[in-house]
């Protein structure tokens, strides 16, 4: 009997005990897994600190205005970055590559693959300017190797290795229905597995040389990635990320934070997409930006990361414990100050090629009284005027091409062209300048079918009338005048050559760049023009006219005769 009361008692006073447990030394909830991203876009190749100051906008309306960027400095602010965060990856989405300052250009962009190879890249989408040489040496930037696929000279420092990240191109098609790279990338962050999708944007195959993408079909950005969730999700991933070159734009330009006023392609992309597809790092267009917006029936994360290195943005993805749920996200933009240092390898590595490409930078190539700025009137600028009548100089003897007009697109005029002091101009300025590595191309074109072409460079938005970003310049010896209030296809109301109207029915010598000749931007009237000439690199013809000392042209080739 007094052993059952003992027992009986026992159990009451362990039973009043375990009732009593303080609440803090009840078992706490397991805490969210977080996930860091890493992400950059627009790179082109600038592995040293761009020379201008960016102004980048603070959360609070302040502006920072610094030099910022760079390899170096890059891969040592992303290792920074990455210090107490076990479960990390970074991506970039497009153009690493192309359009690129001459450190990197003059060895095809070698060198900046190699920097992200060390910075720790893992994914990247191709962007439009990944194809700027043809997709064939697009996959030799991702194989390695020394195939020649340019006029430029490939591993011509060291041997190329590739990339040791993986291209992601889900709507970059081959006739037979294939991609040209994966179209997706699971990738296992700590506990969770995140599936990436990586895209350019659908028109490509219109800002790139239609013969660099020959063969390749580039289709819808949504469409594509919707299709791809169901894969996705049976492979296991907890979440799904795209990284798309197409983005928009925001009267700040660089915003560490927010997307104050945004516009752009990306915006009715995002409302098509599968609500899966919950985080979206883009690019293209060069600006910074960085919230959650409410399109397509879900709340998705929409980042970018500016261009050229001078940014990256930094994004947090948080994830139920139990059920690896995606819980939260949010992101910021931080600017590479190099206040978290160089990466030494990074830093050994682009003075390795900064130093071999310093002589070729800084050979002088002629003069120029002033500065060529870019500025645009009428879609006319100084140096794309420049550059007309340096094409035309090239090619107008009969044993050159016979060329009688010339055009240069807006799109490819990439820099101002400021002299020295002394108004010596340099073969690294002119590269900077026209960077693609272009050919000149001379052909016979009717008159009808130069109003055709120039009658191109307009489209409607809004029920409004404007010029495209896109517009082409003439040579100074051909004048033309637009109206925006007549209907589309007419607003070409005067073409004059050396003061001569233009016949419809005559034959005209027309010289551009072969980007603009194989129809490029969408100038497909350029295309079907006769009686073909290739007369060299458009670099070397503006090399030889700054070689003559010319004057800094004036404006007044292309005016804008509008009825107001």
């Amino acid at each position: 009997m007094i052993r059952k009361v003992a027992a009986a008692l026992a159990a009451f006073f362990v039973s009043a005990c375990a009732a009593q447990v303080p609440p803090q030394l009840a078992r706490a909830p397991a805490a969210p897994i977080d996930v860091q991203i890493l992400a950059i876009n627009d790179f082109h190749g600038n592995i040293e600190t761009p020379p201008e100051a960016a102004s980048i906008t603070k959360p609070d309306g302040t502006v920072l205005k610094a030099r910022v960027g760079g390899a170096a400095q890059l891969a040592g602010a992303l290792e920074h970055a990455r210090d107490g965060h076990p479960n990390t990856i970074t991506v970039a989405a497009g153009d690493l590559i192309g359009a690129s300052p001459l450190a990197s250009a003059y060895f095809l962009d070698e060198p900046t693959i190699d920097s992200m190879n060390l910075l720790g890249l893992s994914l990247a989408s191709v962007g439009n300017h990944e194809f700027d040489k043809g997709s064939a040496e697009l996959l030799r930037m991702q194989n390695g190797g020394c195939g020649k696929n340019t006029s430029r000279v490939p591993c011509r420092l060291e041997p190329f290795r590739g990339a040791h990240f993986q291209y992601l191109a889900a709507n970059v098609q081959r006739t037979d229905g294939s991609t040209l790279f994966p179209a997706t990338g699971i990738r296992q962050v700590g506990p969770i597995k995140i599936g990436f999708i990586g895209e350019t944007l659908q028109g490509t195959g219109t800002i790139v040389s239609p013969a660099g993408v020959a063969g390749l079909k580039f289709t819808d950005e949504a469409a594509t990635a919707n299709a791809l969730v169901p894969r996705l999700k049976a492979q296991g991933a907890d979440a799904i990320v795209l990284l798309i070159h197409q983005g928009g734009k925001v009267p700040d330009n660089f915003e560490e934070e927010g997307c104050n006023g945004l516009t752009g392609d990306i915006l009715p992309i995002l409302d098509k997409l599968d609500p899966a597809i919950t985080t979206v790092i883009s690019g293209h267009t060069h600006q910074a930006y960085a919230c959650t917006l409410q399109l397509g029936g879900a709340p998705r994360l929409l980042t970018s990361a500016g261009r050229y290195g001078i940014l990256y943005t930094d994004v947090e993805l948080s994830f139920d414990p139990a059920t690896h749920r995606l819980i939260g996200e949010r992101a910021i933009n931080v600017p590479v100050t190099g206040a978290a240092g160089a990466d030494p390898r990074v830093a050994s590595l682009v003075e390795r090629y900064v130093t071999a490409s310093k002589p070729e930078a800084e050979r002088v190539v002629g003069h120029l009284a002033g500065p060529a700025p870019k500025t645009q009137e009428n879609g006319e600028s100084a140096v794309a005027d420049l550059i007309a009548d340096a094409q035309l100089a090239a090619t107008n003897a009969p044993n050159r091409g016979n060329a009688q007009i010339s055009f240069i697109n807006t799109g490819g005029v990439r820099t101002d062209l400021v002299p020295r002091a002394d108004g010596s101009v340099t073969y690294g300025q002119i590269f900077a300048l026209e960077p693609f590595g272009n050919s000149l191309v001379v052909k016979t074109l009717t008159g009808a079918q130069l109003k055709e072409t120039l009658e191109h460079q307009f489209e409607d938005r809004d029920g409004r009338a404007q010029m495209r970003a896109s517009s082409l310049v003439p040579s100074a010896n051909f004048h033309f005048a637009f109206d925006l209030s007549r209907p589309q296809g007419d607003h070409i109301v005067a073409m004059t050559l050396d003061g001569k109207p233009i016949d419809p029915n005559g034959r005209y010598r027309v010289v551009v760049n072969n980007f603009l000749a194989s129809g490029g931007d969408g100038y497909t009237v350029l295309a079907e023009g006769t009686d073909t000439f290739d007369a060299g690199l458009d670099l070397d013809a503006l090399e030889a006219w700054l070689a003559t000392n010319p004057a800094v042209p004036q404006l007044g080739r292309i005016s804008d005769v509008t009825r107001r």
